[in-house]
């Protein structure tokens, strides 16, 4: 069973979509794609939390993008602030379960950075402190770990 840091609460910048995330994990970690970099201008760096666990308010300041074939990109539709990443493809590992962005937390204390996807593609102008005990995964190994079944392959 996952550490978890209880209920957080999270929200945009202007405050239109607000969060509960019930039991949320402690775990969390940053992805490097150049995807997640062009939306967030670095690393998307957020924590994973299952749909069953997010209760979200506002969603008429919701836009989102299906910017994958396998998942989507949300965001205010009024401050612009990106809301979260949410895997859609069925048979894909954590289908529809949010990431959502540390930055958002009211409450961003104590949590454990424990992971890196896309590590090669970091900028080698980028990095994190404490670098070791981290799962670091490459493209290639990302795409073995978390890539759509033949069911989520439509």
């Amino acid at each position: 069973m996952r550490a978890t840091v209880g209920d957080r609460t999270a929200g945009c910048l202007c405050g239109a979509v607000r969060m509960t995330l019930r039991d949320m994990p402690r775990d969390y970690g940053a992805c490097h794609c150049e995807m997640c970099r062009r939306w967030t201008g670095a690393a998307f760096v957020a924590v994973p939390v299952p749909a069953e666990r997010v209760e979200v308010a506002g969603s008429e300041a919701i836009g989102r993008l299906q910017s994958s074939a396998w998942a989507e990109r949300a965001w205010c539709t009024r401050c612009g602030a990106g809301l979260w990443y949410r895997v859609t493809a069925p048979g894909t590992a954590g289908h529809g379960d949010y990431e959502i962005p540390i930055g958002l937390l009211d409450d961003p204390n104590g949590l454990a950075f424990r992971n890196e996807i896309f590590a090669d593609c970091r900028p080698d102008t980028l990095t994190f402190e404490g670098m070791s005990g981290r799962e670091t995964l490459t493209r290639a190994e990302t795409f073995a770990k978390f890539a759509p079944t033949e069911e989520g392959q439509a």
